[in-house]
């Protein structure tokens, strides 16, 4: 219950979380696991199903068809959560770009991932065909809802340390108390995994080396790209010699690092062998908050030779979206016309090879993901009439 409320934060805040958990959700399951429990104690043959043989048996269909409800709720509230934790993950790096739909302009928690959904439907009914009874799921649930616990709380120990800065005492001492029930509680459930209980820990370990391999892959593409990246104050000087020729307009050339010159520049230049007359760096930095103030969001420096850097700090619940970034740079001198404006991105093909980084099945598990991700252009709202995409290789 608990973890449902938690899941909706996003859409309707804390305070009503609070409200619904500590007025009517508590009392309510307390109430509701007390009398089962005073129940099996003096009646032990009810241990079958306290639930329903807590009320008299003219509420069997009652008590039905609010279990239907509640588990409607409580679904759609983890899907929910399913969807944040996934945007959240692509943000700071942990995921390929996924499509991302707001169904709400006034709450930036509300969203729709199709892809997320897909495999959500796909899961649940292999489930279903696979255990064929709600008793046979039961032991996947308890080793999924126990380790969950265990892990609720390790977070909540680093929270308070880091996030509200507890002393290492006061945070073991609350931690370790929950740890000992928790654990307790897994214990219990151990001897279910040959029974079922194996599958949440099969796909918690695929979910591990998805992100895992990702984000390490994404490590190993920025060093594979640094290795031939050419200082940006090289570029400049390079550029004042060759007196390379201008074109109207601006061009935009995504960059993810700020020191570096964009490999899509470098490529441009050297195939079209022009320059536009004003050019934007732009660097997207993820922080490891939900939301970034305006104030702090971004700056503005203008370069010479008619080059501009603009460095976006964007929280990880946050959409990238760059024509509303690019509207904000009016603000800082520098006005940006999109129907004069033409975005360069760099696409990488991996090739998958014996060199040291990771095993050559996580390269072709990174570059299976690679090519299935969304595109840059769909994921940061780019116009796609104003796109030019240059392609590369990277050996692995």
């Amino acid at each position: 219950g608990g973890e449902a409320l938690y899941a909706d934060l996003g859409h309707f805040g804390a305070k009503p979380i609070r409200y619904a958990w500590f007025f009517c959700v508590l009392p309510a399951l307390l109430l509701n696991y007390f009398g089962q429990g005073a129940l099996i104690l003096t009646q032990p043959g009810m241990e079958s199903n306290p639930f329903y043989l807590l009320a008299p048996s003219w509420m069997l269909y009652p008590l039905v068809g609010l279990s239907t409800m509640a588990t409607v709720i409580a679904s759609q509230a983890l899907i929910s959560g399913a969807f944040s934790i996934t945007m959240q993950a692509i943000q700071l790096g942990y995921l390929p770009r996924m499509e991302i739909r707001h169904t709400s302009s006034e709450e930036r928690g509300q969203i729709y991932m199709p892809t997320v959904n897909a495999v959500l439907m796909l899961a649940c009914v292999g489930l279903v065909l696979g255990f064929k009874s709600s008793s046979n799921l039961s032991a996947a649930y308890g080793i999924a809802v126990t380790l969950t616990m265990v892990i609720t709380t390790l977070l909540f120990y680093f929270a308070a340390r880091r996030l509200w800065n507890w002393s290492r005492l006061k945070a073991g001492m609350l931690c370790g108390g929950f740890l000992a029930v928790e654990c307790l509680f897994f214990a219990a459930n151990t001897e279910k995994i040959p029974h079922g209980g194996w599958f949440p820990l099969v796909a918690a370990l695929v979910i591990f080396v998805v992100m895992t391999t990702w984000k390490r892959g994404r490590q190993l593409l920025g060093e594979r790209l640094s290795a031939s990246l050419l200082p940006f104050e090289v570029f400049m000087q390079g550029i004042q010699n060759s007196r390379a020729t201008r074109v109207r307009g601006t061009a935009v050339f995504m960059s993810g690092n700020p020191n570096g010159t964009p490999l899509a520049l470098l490529h441009n230049l050297m195939h079209n062998k022009v320059l536009h007359e004003r050019i934007l760096l732009l660097t997207m930095v993820t922080v490891e908050e939900p939301h970034v103030p305006t104030a702090e969001r971004m700056t503005v420096e203008k370069l010479t030779d008619g080059f501009w850097r603009v460095t976006v700090r964007i929280g990880f619940m946050e959409k990238p979206a760059v024509p509303q970034i690019l509207e904000a740079c009016a603000a800082h001198g520098l006005p940006v016309k999109l129907e004069e404006t033409t975005f360069f991105l760099s696409r990488e093909t991996i090739i998958s090879t014996k060199l040291p980084g990771m095993a050559q099945w996580r390269e072709r598990l990174f570059a299976f993901l690679s090519r299935n991700a969304q595109s840059a252009t769909t994921f940061f709202g780019l116009p796609a009439n104003r796109v030019v995409e240059l392609g590369m290789q990277v050996e692995m």
